[in-house]
């Protein structure tokens, strides 16, 4: 049995004792989003609009991470919402960022080893420098939408008496303990998986302005400051959402 198979069936042992149902919905949902993200390589490989295809991908994984983990709901629904008018703001900013910071294609210390290989493909790298910016924003301004839907939706079933204004304060709340946990995990996945990098700038003996500006760090500090502004920026839009809906089907009742 390989590490890999024992890992994943652990994985899903804890899922299941933690989660139930929705945990084994959760498995199921790694692979889903696996094969979602494999069709889009196959789009963009044959030439199919880059950005039009990544923003169909990222609804379909909020699809998938919202209303078939945790059902079609008002929390789901604001998510949803939310998630979506978020990716399309970040994707018009990362097509900025990309326009003017020039940081498509390959740096000069990842050349050397793809010297075998012709880079005389049909891909537009500017294009795609920009979905996979895009598609590394969408699981974590979904797993905060939710995060604040679910909460306002535990406030509201608690206390129904509260107004959309006092939903949406309580919203904010929580979406600044969201922020600074968020920001950390963001900060620590990025020097966790470049740690090796900086040694390698070490070693190639790069100064600090060299390191700072070379395209292969600088592509993922702001991949980074991007997926920071999607967190940060979802956190009112969905407890605002949220908070309507949530209002909306109780006056419905």
């Amino acid at each position: 049995m390989s590490v890999q198979l024992v890992l994943a069936l652990l994985l899903l042992l804890l899922m299941v004792v933690v989660g139930g149902r929705r945990g084994i919905s959760s498995f199921l949902s790694l692979f889903f989003n696996f094969a979602v993200l494999y069709v889009l390589v196959l789009l963009l490989i044959n030439g199919f609009p880059a950005l039009v295809v990544t923003l169909l991908a990222c609804a379909v994984v909020s699809y998938i991470n919202l209303f078939y983990i945790n059902g079609v709901n008002v929390k789901t629904k604001a998510a949803f919402i939310a998630t979506i008018v978020t990716t399309f703001f970040l994707s018009l900013l990362t097509i900025v960022v990309h326009r003017f910071a020039m940081i498509q294609g390959f740096g000069p210390e990842e050349v050397e080893e793809y010297t075998t290989l012709s880079f005389f493909v049909n891909v537009d790298f500017v294009q795609i420098g920009i979905c996979t910016m895009i598609t590394g924003t969408i699981a974590a301004i979904t797993d905060t939408a939710i995060s604040i839907s679910s909460s306002l939706y535990e406030v509201h079933t608690c206390n129904p008496q509260l107004g959309e204004k006092e939903l949406f304060r309580s919203g904010m709340t929580i979406g600044k303990d969201i922020i600074g946990t968020t920001t950390n995990t963001l900060y620590f996945s990025f020097v966790g998986s470049y740690l090796a990098l900086f040694l390698w700038f070490r070693d190639l003996s790069y100064s600090f302005g060299e390191a700072l500006n070379a395209k292969v760090l600088v592509s993922e500090v702001l991949s980074m400051f991007v997926i920071g502004i999607g967190v940060t920026g979802i956190i009112p839009l969905t407890a605002w959402v949220t908070a309507h809906m949530l209002l909306n089907e109780s006056s419905r009742d």
